[in-house]
């Protein structure tokens, strides 16, 4: 929903505000911001595990519990927009209502109970934001980046070109059906043991395969022309545990490097805790603790296919990616200002 929303910030009071609202397969998720030199500031920040798209692989539809979780959650969402007083905001939703023969249904809900207009957008839309939302992380100095974003039901591959003080250059992208929900449904993520957990990596791999043939990754990362950016919450959630947090901290993790060893490490750290040790720990809690290792199956799939030297880590993605086109900011002028700040 854009209320108001214009192609840029000119004309506009200093005082407006935007919302991004990402309505995902696992979590809810909104930004409140207002338009800053280099960017924009973060007023106000909101996530909730709603498990919108629990069983739709299995079942094709949504069920009544789970839209009943993500209607409580964009309530507050649309409460926390109403008392920001913003003026211009967006509210997409993704893989699980892409999935779901009840989606239409489910939106005519939203619409009349909380009173806004959920988009469904499409994949490749997603991609596009999701690059333009961790502009501020890509390194120019290398040629190309590879950006994924492990998400609940889906996983998304973007293959860029990094142009100093231009825009990055989209060069393929993919949306994979498989994420850390829908592996945690087909091979369990409360105790899943080495078999279960050998499998959940070879079906990621197996379906990473295609992509790399198509762009020719592989050959990008040992000539060390490519970067890696992780967006997602199983890689914001191993640097926080490598940070070891007493609770997370998006300052710190937004743009940390995470090293193929350490990434190791922390997994089979993970692997290790009893789902109830995983439970209680602060960066990952009951919510997370039976997807945190489906995550680290998928983030080793992916390393097994680019095995790149480094990670950085990405707190930032869709919702930041919407605020820039509702502020009408250029993504090459963000990058430029804080490419010192990461590096």
């Amino acid at each position: 929903m854009r209320l108001g929303a214009g192609s840029g910030t000119s004309g506009r009071g200093g005082n407006d505000r935007f919302a991004a609202v990402d309505l995902g397969t696992n979590n809810c998720r909104l930004l409140v911001a207002q338009p800053a030199p280099g960017g924009f500031r973060v007023m106000d920040a909101y996530s909730r595990i709603v498990r919108l798209g629990q069983g739709v692989a299995q079942s094709g539809v949504l069920s009544e519990a789970a839209m009943e979780r993500a209607i409580v959650a964009l309530r507050i969402c649309s409460d926390k927009i109403r008392r920001k007083r913003v003026r211009h905001a967006r509210y997409v939703t993704t893989e699980a209502c892409r999935r779901a023969a009840n989606c239409d249904d489910f939106l005519a809900r939203v619409k009349a109970d909380i009173g806004i207009s959920l988009e469904i957008i499409p994949a490749e839309e997603e991609a596009r934001l999701a690059l333009e939302g961790c502009v501020p992380l890509l390194i120019p100095s290398w040629e190309f980046a590879l950006v994924f974003d492990i998400g609940g039901g889906s996983t998304e591959l973007i293959w860029t070109r990094v142009s100093a003080g231009k825009p990055p250059e989209m060069l393929g992208w993919t949306s994979l059906p498989v994420g850390v929900v829908t592996l945690s449904e087909e091979f369990g993520g409360i105790r899943p043991d080495p078999d279960a957990y050998s499998g959940m990596v070879r079906v990621v791999e197996k379906q990473l395969m295609p992509f790399d043939e198509e762009h020719c990754v592989t050959s990008a990362f040992e000539e060390k022309r490519a970067q890696m950016i992780g967006i997602s919450g199983t890689v914001t959630t191993l640097a926080a545990v490598q940070l070891d947090l007493a609770r997370y901290d998006r300052e710190r993790v937004d743009g940390r490097a995470l090293s193929l060893a350490a990434v190791g490490d922390i997994s089979r750290r993970l692997a290790g805790m009893s789902y109830a040790e995983r439970a209680a720990h602060p960066c990952i809690q009951k919510d997370r603790a039976d997807l945190v290792i489906p995550g680290c199956a998928a983030l080793e799939a992916v390393l097994r296919v680019w095995p790149a030297p480094e990670i950085r880590v990405a707190d930032c993605g869709l919702r930041e990616g919407i605020l820039h086109k509702l502020m009408g900011a250029d993504p090459a002028i963000v990058r430029a200002a804080t490419t010192a700040a990461v590096q």
